[in-house]
């Protein structure tokens, strides 16, 4: 199994909402890049976040947003 780039839409979607509050959420606009729409609605039809055009994460959304920044994290960073 290999990242599909709309895999990477989806997880470049994920690591914009904040882990410090549930009350933040994020709105993607109709205008926003189609690839980003198109995975914001994904998101949505997995039952990762509350609205098709972003909203709230939802339970497994926090789950999956903790994992995804801390795989980006740990790819980033650089050995010492």
């Amino acid at each position: 199994m290999s990242f599909t780039s709309e895999l990477v839409d989806e997880m470049n979607v994920l690591v914009k909402f904040s882990r410090s509050s549930d009350l933040m959420g994020i709105k993607v606009h109709s205008d926003a890049d189609p690839d980003i729409v198109a995975a914001t609605e994904r998101l949505y039809d997995k039952k990762l976040i509350t609205a098709k055009d972003g909203g709230y994460l939802t339970s497994i959304g926090r789950d999956a947003v903790e994992h995804a920044k801390e795989a980006l994290r740990i790819l980033k960073s650089h050995p010492e």
